[in-house]
């Protein structure tokens, strides 16, 4: 299921991330890649702040779409 769907305070672990390439590659920069848990902590307009690798990190709905849990 898409990261967006994941209600704050649940741990996951990330199973897939999706879109092209320098996306991938980005998201990747950031810490989110397979294998790692990621948790939710917020939602604002469906906007996200999650926890990944022990950093906090603000990402659109339309990249966390791109990461499957």
């Amino acid at each position: 299921m898409p990261l967006v769907l994941v209600k704050p305070g649940e741990k996951n672990s990330i199973k897939r991330i999706g879109g092209r390439d320098d996306t991938k590659k980005r998201l990747e920069t950031l810490g989110f890649v397979v294998g790692s848990p990621v948790t939710v902590v917020s939602e604002i307009n469906g906007n996200l702040i999650v926890n990944v690798k022990d950093s906090r990190i603000a990402i659109s709905r339309e990249m966390a779409n791109k990461i499957m849990v």
